[in-house]
């Protein structure tokens, strides 16, 4: 599935204004589902791995991550130790939080299951829930809330189990 056919995909479900739209396509399954007025999100699980320039337009995709990696350190806890890495599956921007006011989806020494959401990216304007790929736990936050992210930049390492 290529960007300009999500692009239309997205751009009908807007012209028909449906609540719900799913697809499944190539391995790739896209549910796009509207909430109230805002734009659309949308949902790409890939039964197969996916080339980066649809991992770059697929909101709330999980993040791809390769096998654990040695992290370089930047404290003595995770230092000679073998970690997991969530990785950033598009551009966009990282958040901790749903809002603001609301505590991170995971802190520092928090237990995480494998699907669960660890963070969001905005990109386009649609918030893309981050997932975790481990059954783990959260040794180190790469990245500070607000900021920018690239694809494949180091979001979370994760002590697997």
């Amino acid at each position: 599935m290529t960007l300009d056919e999500i692009k239309q995909i997205l751009d009908l479900v807007r012209e028909h204004e449906l609540a719900e739209f799913e697809l499944e396509q190539e391995g790739v399954k896209l549910r796009v589902r509207k909430k109230g007025q805002e734009a659309p999100a949308v949902v790409v699980s890939p039964a197969a791995p996916l080339s980066a320039p649809v991992a770059a337009t697929a909101p709330r995709a999980a993040a791809p991550v390769a096998a654990p990696e040695a992290v370089p350190a930047d404290d003595t806890e995770t230092e000679g130790v073998e970690l997991a890495v969530v990785k950033a599956p598009i551009v966009g921007t990282f958040y901790r939080a749903a809002e603001p006011t609301a505590s991170p989806f995971v802190s520092v020494g928090d237990t995480v299951r494998k699907n669960q959401v660890v963070c969001l990216i905005e990109a386009m304007k649609l918030m893309n829930e981050i997932v975790s790929e481990y059954d783990g736990e959260i040794v180190q936050v790469f990245v500070e809330n607000g900021q920018p992210v690239q694809y494949g930049e180091r979001l979370f390492a994760v002590r697997a189990r």
